[in-house]
C-alpha cells in the first residue's frame, strides 16, 4: 500500500524532512524521534509513515511495524519502567491528528517524572459485562 501523507500535518512534514527532528529509527513503515516536549528524558514518538488520524484507520502493515519499533526504543532507553501510550481523538488527549505512539520512561516513583495518570474505575454489573461481551463477539 502506498504511503498516504497530508500536507498540513506536522508529523507528515517531519517524515518528509520539512521539519527537523532528533530521528532515532526510520524504515519503510515508521519514523521515530525524540519528543521536544518530553515528560521524561528519552521520551520518544513512533509515527507511521501513513497519515491516519486514528488507530482503526491505519493499514495493518504500518501498525505491525510500530510496536516492534517502540520496543527497540524502550530497550535502548534501558529504563525498567515505561509507558507506551497511543491516544485517539481530541477528548482522548490526542494533540496531533496523526496516529503516534509515545514511549515514556518512568525513571523513578516520583510523580514529577514520566507519565502521571489516574485510573477512575467504574462499577459495572456482571450482567452488563456479559451483554457487552455478546454484542462485541457478534461484531468481531
Amino acid at each position: 500500500m502506498t504511503a498516504k501523507s497530508l500536507a498540513t500535518c506536522i508529523f507528515c512534514k517531519i517524515i518528509k524532512g520539512d521539519i527537523p527532528s532528533f530521528k532515532l529509527i526510520e524504515n519503510e513503515f515508521s519514523y521515530s524521534f525524540l519528543d521536544i516536549g518530553p515528560l521524561a528524558k528519552g521520551h520518544a514518538l513512533v509515527i507511521p509513515k501513513y497519515h491516519a488520524e486514528k488507530l482503526h484507520e491505519l493499514p495493518d502493515q504500518y501498525l505491525a511495524d510500530a510496536l516492534p519499533t517502540a520496543k527497540k526504543i524502550a530497550t535502548a532507553l534501558g529504563s525498567e519502567n515505561y509507558n507506551i501510550l497511543q491516544n485517539n481523538g481530541k477528548i482522548a488527549h490526542q494533540e496531533v491528528n496523526h496516529v503516534h505512539f509515545h514511549i515514556i520512561p518512568k525513571p523513578s516513583e516520583s510523580d514529577q517524572e514520566g507519565l502521571v495518570i489516574g485510573w477512575p474505575q467504574q462499577k459495572i454489573a456482571k450482567e452488563e459485562l456479559e451483554a457487552l461481551q455478546k454484542e462485541l463477539l457478534g461484531k468481531l
